[in-house]
């Protein structure tokens, strides 16, 4: 049976599962937009195509499918880069299709023409110009392929206007066999022995996650793993949720918002058990003094993120979920696991002397502390939420003080730290998971940067909840010009913004303001009940700082806690 390339583009989504797109549409995509018409996938009119990516994203993380966004060429396309950027540092499996002029318009500077294949090479995983509507099908299954197989990541589709109206006979394939791109999935078995035997030498050892814990769905292996051990577990910003954030056996997060007791024993560990994370910068300070006594083992998928940025003794290139199933089982069988036991009783107590003696905590100055929010919104839905973020003040007192205790309940931009991703990615979360809670804790700064979808979560009865954070600076920037610019604040005070209520009452949405802690429970459970969209503008105090913090490029025994 022929048909055009929009109707094989519909049909190829389904035959991948898709049930949603975030898009916004143009004239090079009104084809594909007929086709759309007449489908049953629900499609979700977006107001930038930065909100498009972001809606993808969270969608995504939520959900652990794959995101997907339909925009137009030109500045459609190039609107969608940060999203695109954001899902690449992050590892989150998204397809951006994105329109373009026809074929023999290309490199012409035709009117709405960009070089999006171009333009996206750095930050993709992969990226396709398809120049025939034969190659529409099979380029579609590689791109699900590729963007949810080994370390996930965002994959481009560029599609010119003429593939949509020409025909072929449709078929899809039924798998996908890429030359070159293997990913390993199965540990090496023996590297995984010398990892165990390593681990069971030791007597300071520290558990250390990342994202790739949530990605690979291995959080029920990781808390088997790590009760087996008995050992002390601290996660990156991104591995939030893929071990209890209850569970007496964690530290809390480390890097430069981490605890005291986190920094300190990866500071002091002789065991550093990695997995799933990068060693990013944020987390290591400086290199040089990170976990400078420690024996390492790295379990990660990504064979170029092993001794990428800390050199390790044991790489093991896998799977997280298949390593720790192997490692599980070896453990189970060692009898050396209960003298491990006893021999390390020293070190978690000393840990916990560090958490006795150093928890996190904030001062009662009788004004509305963000930290006290945070709890409150904690106690009120006992972590049985979705908790999306801004980027900043908003996203470390989120990451310190909410206690994730599942995987995918935590959607926030760590890579590349994007201002305006939390509330359409809390969108794209909510219609994943309708029946959840879903809240953004956002910063008066960075609500305004997509602000406008406050308009597609009204159109579509998307009932999340902004928990904007305000006191009226740029916060996180504010606070390093305090400490280390002589308090010299250029730029970032927050002059003039709107008035939130009455700007959520102008989209359709619910306006609720708050500047004293015994609004803060009554207004969040309305905010919990409302069948609308919610912003509730917290004024709280104006120069609070998030603490401890690592001065940039300093040692994570070098923060700085009050």
């Amino acid at each position: 049976m022929k048909m055009n390339g929009a109707k094989i583009f519909v049909e190829s989504l389904k035959k991948e599962g898709v049930d949603t797109i975030f898009g916004y549409p143009g004239g090079v995509v009104l084809y594909i937009y007929d086709e759309l018409y007449h489908s049953d996938i629900r499609h979700i009119l977006v107001r930038h195509e930065q909100g498009a990516a972001h809606m993808a994203d969270g969608y995504a993380r939520t959900t652990g499918k794959v995101g997907v966004a339909l925009v137009t060429s030109g500045p459609g396309a190039t609107n969608t880069v940060t999203g695109i950027a954001t899902a690449y540092m992050d590892s989150i499996p998204i397809v951006v299709f994105t329109g373009q002029v026809s074929t023999n318009l290309v490199g012409n500077d035709a009117f709405q023409e960009a070089d999006i294949v171009g333009i996206t090479r750095s930050c993709t995983k992969h990226n396709f110009l398809i120049k025939n509507v034969k190659d529409m099908a099979r380029t579609i299954k590689e791109a699900f392929y590729i963007a949810k197989t080994g370390r996930p990541g965002p994959v481009v589709v560029d599609i010119p206007k003429d593939v949509t109206i020409d025909t072929t006979e449709f078929s899809y394939p039924d798998t996908i066999d890429l030359p070159g791109y293997k990913p390993t999935y199965e540990g090496h078995t023996g590297q995984i022995k010398r990892a165990i035997d390593m681990v069971l030498a030791s007597r300071k050892p520290v558990i250390y996650t990342g994202g790739g814990i949530i990605s690979s769905g291995s959080s029920k292996e990781l808390l088997t793993f790590t009760e087996l051990l008995g050992a002390p577990i601290t996660n990156t910003l991104m591995g939030l949720g893929g071990f209890p954030g209850d569970h007496p056996l964690f530290m809390g997060m480390l890097g430069m918002h981490g605890t005291y007791a986190a920094n300190m024993a990866v500071t002091h560990t002789d065991m550093l058990i990695a997995i799933g994370a990068r060693f990013d910068d944020r987390v290591t300070g400086d290199i040089n003094e990170f976990a400078p006594d420690a024996n390492i083992v790295h379990i990660d998928i990504d064979p170029t993120s092993i001794s990428k940025n800390v050199e390790v003794d044991i790489p093991i290139v896998g799977n997280a979920k298949q390593v720790l199933v192997e490692m599980n089982r070896l453990l189970k069988q060692d009898k050396r696991l209960k003298s491990f036991h006893s021999e390390i009783e020293d070190w978690k107590a000393l840990i916990r002397k560090w958490q006795e003696a150093y928890p996190l905590t904030y001062k009662d100055t009788g004004k509305l502390k963000p930290q006290f929010v945070i709890e409150r919104l904690y106690e009120l839905t006992k972590g049985n939420a979705i908790i999306t973020t801004e980027v900043g003040q908003n996203q470390m007192w989120t990451a310190q003080f909410y206690k994730f205790r599942k995987p995918r309940t935590f959607v926030t931009s760590g890579g590349l730290g994007t201002m305006g991703y939390g509330f359409p990615a809390a969108i794209g979360a909510k219609i994943a998971m309708p029946d959840v809670p879903v809240i953004d804790v956002a910063g008066d700064g960075s609500i305004q940067m997509n602000i406008q979808e406050l308009a597609t979560a009204v159109q579509y009865k998307v009932n999340v909840i902004a928990a904007i954070l305000n006191n009226n600076y740029l916060g996180m920037v504010r606070q390093w010009q305090s400490l280390f610019y002589g308090k010299r604040y250029s730029h970032t005070r927050m002059s003039y913004k709107p008035d939130f209520v009455k700007l959520a009452d102008a989209y359709g949405a619910k306006g609720y303001a708050v500047d004293k802690e015994d609004d803060v429970v009554p207004v969040l459970k309305e905010a919990l009940r409302s069948k609308l969209p919610v912003l509730i503008d917290f004024h709280v105090e104006e120069e609070e700082d998030v603490y401890p913090i690592v001065p940039a490029g300093a040692s994570l025994k070098k923060m700085l806690l009050a």
